[in-house]
């Protein structure tokens, strides 16, 4: 069905990886199909599996800096595919609909809370032994908030919690986290943020 479109959005990195190989699984990329990516993370995994000339924003990796770029102005009587995961936002597709798109989703990975104990984790909090949290979604935050238990959220709130985006810092003031750093996409700017953070300390 890919022939029909002619763009494909990838949400995240893991869009990128999952989603390419659902479709090499079984057929070859079509060409003529151009792809778009939020944010330079999602671009150079793209990259990495021979796509060239990828649409992305060069600074902010959200649906919003994605949708403001020439190439997603226009696209009356246009397809698109949004490959992504199972659930997530809304905004892009009502966007780009609103443009005259004809939007379609190919959801290729579930997001799950991981079946894991986080006994040997909080006994290293009591300890002192973690210092900082990163945090990359909402999704993420709101399992690990979960999995954390009762005495565990409580040492996520009194610990500096570091995220990409302003949307994610909003999910962990919800939660009643109290030091909140908005680092921006990319571990290189996450360490350099909290190499600034601790060097104040």
């Amino acid at each position: 069905r890919l022939d029909g479109f002619q763009l494909a959005v990838f949400v995240s990195p893991t869009a990128a990886m999952r989603g390419h190989a659902m479709v090499m699984a079984s057929r070859n990329w079509p060409k003529g199909l151009r792809v778009a990516a939020v944010g330079i993370g999602t671009a150079t995994a793209l990259e990495e599996r021979g796509f060239h000339a990828v649409i992305a924003p060069a600074g902010e990796a959200d649906s919003e800096a994605l949708a403001e770029l020439p190439e997603l102005q226009d696209l009356k009587g246009r397809s698109v595919v949004i490959f992504r995961g199972q659930g997530g936002r809304e905004w892009l597709r009502t966007r780009l609909e609103a443009r005259g798109a004809r939007v379609e989703y190919a959801e290729c990975y579930r997001r799950a809370r991981p079946d894991a104990d986080a006994g040997g984790l909080l006994a290293r909090w009591q300890r002192g032994g973690i210092e900082a949290v990163s945090i990359t979604s909402a999704e993420g935050l709101a399992n690990f908030f979960e999995m954390l238990g009762p005495t565990g959220r409580g040492y996520l709130r009194a610990t500096p919690v570091f995220v990409p985006h302003p949307r994610i810092a909003l999910a962990a003031r919800k939660l009643d986290v109290r030091e909140i750093v908005v680092t921006g996409r990319g571990d290189v700017r996450t360490v350099a943020e909290m190499t600034a953070f601790f060097a104040k300390v």
